[in-house]
């Protein structure tokens, strides 16, 4: 008989007395200076040492830039401000943070498909990079910058012909409403007029969690060959080279964490190939959920306990509306559990199969689909790791007119 898939090991956080310890505090306590739960928990230190982790990995040319997106919680910013080089946002309100943390304007770009006026305005005022996804958004940033008197910083995202192969979301390799195809790139880069805009360079980003080492190195690999193809056709020196993210977490029984040794070589090897073809350019790798991801944790308490059919059922009063991805319905095809435990009791005996379930009018409101924990009681917390990127600002925190969840960074 094989063996069940597991979760990957606890990483990051310990325990004491039974306890789980985040940023060296018991759980219990946690709860205690939040004032009330459900909230989010994010580890300053554990953010810290991914950044470091990372940086000592990566070829030292390759620049890390942080996606707000995924989690865009002021403090996590501000903190990542200090970690990283750059900052990549997809709203006004992301701008906003971004320019709040403190981080240069010329190390932030604004990616997405349906930019308004006013968030281009905001975008050329600020002197940050605009990813520009198509030719009527290209007409806009140079009408609006010549309404304003200023030349806008643009980089032209492309559509690649290409995809990044096992990603949990693809982004690119067919018709795509994020980016410009590639194909249509020379044209539109032979027709360009420079005296309106700042060409800075490309955005080259193929999908992301992606935890298999050969899918991203072909990817890479892909992503430099098509740069080097544009570069020969821009009309000025490439400055700045985004190759996008892509690199994932084990959220799911069987997932083991992503190995960056080969993918790092890989990428010292492309580095040394084409940097001269591609001008020495700046060259940008930009990541959300592998910097945030792990760094964090849900916590939910357990407000009744009930039989139904031979089932016993954890009711919580955290759910969907606070985690959506957790409960399946955020992308996945079939629903796979996060790594779930009983906070206040993580090393007890006794373990029995439970349904977690939240406090909404829908069966889809589930935390935890048959998981092994141990006996329960009313009050105990539930805990949901790897939780700390596309939390409540990916959720539908409105459904149903529950109460917001709070959030803490220690």
């Amino acid at each position: 008989m094989q063996n069940k898939p597991v979760h990957a090991p606890l990483k990051g956080f310990t325990v004491t007395d039974n306890c789980l310890q985040i940023a060296g505090k018991p759980l219990t306590q946690i709860a205690n200076i939040v004032g009330s739960t459900p909230f989010y928990c994010y580890d300053r230190q554990l953010l810290s040492q991914r950044v470091n982790q990372l940086k000592q990995a990566l070829p030292e040319s390759i620049k890390l830039h942080y996606a707000i997106k995924a989690n865009p919680m002021p403090a996590v910013v501000n903190h990542m401000a200090t970690l990283v080089d750059g900052l990549d946002v997809a709203s006004i309100k992301e701008l906003h943070t971004a320019l709040n943390s403190g981080m240069n304007s010329s190390n932030i770009s604004f990616a997405g498909p349906g930019k308004t006026d006013q968030e281009l305005a905001a975008a050329i005022a600020s002197a940050i990079t605009i990813n520009v996804e198509s030719t009527g958004e290209l007409r806009r940033i140079e009408t609006i910058g010549q309404r304003l008197k200023l030349k806008p910083n643009i980089a032209f995202r492309v559509n690649p012909n290409y995809e990044l192969k096992t990603s949990g979301m693809k982004m690119s390799g067919g018709p795509k409403q994020f980016g410009i195809d590639a194909e249509q790139l020379p044209d539109i880069l032979n027709s360009l007029n420079t005296d309106l805009v700042n060409l800075q360079g490309f955005h080259i980003f193929s999908g992301s969690q992606n935890l298999k080492v050969e899918a991203l190195i072909e990817a890479h690999n892909k992503t430099f060959a098509l740069a080097a193809e544009l570069a020969a056709v821009s009309p000025v020196p490439l400055i700045k080279l985004n190759i996008g993210g892509g690199l994932g977490i084990p959220y799911f029984p069987g997932e083991t964490n992503l190995e960056l040794t080969p993918i790092c070589h890989n990428l010292s090897q492309l580095i040394s190939r084409y940097h001269s073809t591609l001008n020495h350019c700046e060259l940008v790798i930009e990541l959300g959920r592998y910097l945030v991801g792990e760094a964090g944790v849900y916590v939910a308490e357990i407000i009744d306990i009930k039989q139904s059919r031979g089932q016993t059922f954890l009711i919580t009063n955290g759910g969907l509306h606070h985690h959506l991805a957790n409960s399946g319905n955020f992308g996945q095809v079939i629903r796979k559990n996060y790594p779930v435990y009983l906070g206040n009791k993580m090393n007890e005996a006794g373990y029995e199969p439970v349904q977690i379930v939240g406090p909404l009018c829908t069966p889809l409101d589930i935390l935890g689909d048959k998981v092994m924990l141990p006996k329960a009681d009313i009050g105990d917390l539930i805990v949901i790791t790897q939780s700390g990127a596309y939390g409540p600002t990916a959720s539908p925190a409105e459904f149903l007119s529950h109460p917001a969840v709070k959030e803490i960074l220690l």
